[in-house]
């Protein structure tokens, strides 16, 4: 569905020093540095795959959408989706993707949300039965209801973001293109966001390409991530391999009837100890958390108990470190 072969694509970036001498210099003779946003980018997404692209500030995610979605024309290789090729037949291919650029806006900003929805109906074509269906069932879903008649420039950011993934979806698109969907949301939004976006994929097969900072949002929606760096794709896999690889320790927390010294446990690291509560790192790679209960029962009379994996974040650093970036 998604076909990307050997993408590249160069900016040409003014450079200058600091200072007024360097200001004048520049008018008379500019210096320019390249940048590599997208070097030999290949890859491949099938029809109905949630996909998390990830990657440093810098590292190309942001450029490969504008390229997958007809935006920016790269030096050289193939891009074909649904089997167009986005930049040179951009009118009839738009009609297939949605796409969300979280620091971007595709409504008009000083009108109502339903006025952008109802140009946008005008834009698309679409047929009158099919957008109000549309529109009401988007209004439900991400509760756009009490802001639908309110100037988009009004709105807080979480509103904002609601409204634009609603007009992103109005006609109905086979490709969603998220970049940054849930920034500036607060939790109960995020949550119904990505309730969404599953649903959305569970009911009609729309692939999702997911680009985004907020690990949790890759965790809680996607099962196979790209990581690009420097312009290069440098790990295309599962989630659940990712975590098998990166996920080597647990965080015990215990509790305890008071014991004032702290009890050392082999292969594990202890963070804090109190007389009655204390927290260890362990090593799984090396012992087991059942092996370390045994352990620290023979010395400590233990309350109660809990093993806690490491946050995401942790793990997907992890797969950054692997890669330099």
């Amino acid at each position: 569905m998604i076909e990307l072969t050997h993408i590249t694509k160069t900016f040409k970036v003014a450079r200058r020093g600091k200072g007024a001498g360097a200001a004048v210099k520049a008018m008379f003779h500019r210096e320019y540095k390249l940048v590599h946003a997208l070097d030999d980018v290949s890859f491949h997404i099938g029809r109905g795959e949630i996909v998390g692209y990830i990657g440093p500030n810098g590292a190309g995610k942001s450029t490969s959408v504008k390229v997958m979605s007809g935006i920016l024309v790269p030096e050289s290789g193939a891009c074909e989706i649904m089997g167009y090729t986005p930049w040179k037949q951009r009118r009839e291919y738009v009609r297939h993707i949605g796409v969300v650029f979280g620091q971007r806006t595709q409504l008009w900003w000083d009108v109502p949300v339903q006025d952008s929805y109802d140009l946008l109906q005008a834009i698309y074509k679409i047929p009158n039965e099919r957008f109000r269906l549309t529109c009401e069932m988007l209004t439900e879903t991400l509760g756009l209801a009490d802001f639908l008649q309110t100037p988009l420039r009004q709105l807080s950011l979480g509103q904002r973001m609601r409204a634009e993934i609603a007009g992103s979806l109005l006609h109905e698109p086979e490709i969603l293109f998220l970049d940054e969907p849930t920034i500036g949301l607060d939790a109960v939004s995020k949550l119904a966001v990505r309730q969404f976006i599953k649903q959305l994929n569970a009911e009609r097969q729309v692939t999702v390409i997911l680009t985004t900072h907020d690990m949790h949002d890759i965790e809680a929606l996607t099962d196979r991530i790209l990581l690009i760096g420097k312009g290069k794709i440098l790990h295309d896999g599962s989630m659940a391999g990712v975590k098998h690889r990166f996920d080597t320790y647990r965080t015990l927390t215990l509790t305890f009837t008071p014991h004032t010294e702290p009890v050392p446990l082999e292969h594990a690291e202890l963070c804090s100890w109190s007389a009655e509560r204390a927290v260890y790192r362990l090593d799984t790679a090396k012992t087991t958390v059942s092996q370390a209960i045994t352990a620290l029962g023979g010395q400590l009379n233990i309350l109660d108990m809990t093993s806690e994996n490491p946050p995401v974040e942790e793990i997907i650093a992890g797969l950054y470190r692997e890669h330099n970036i």
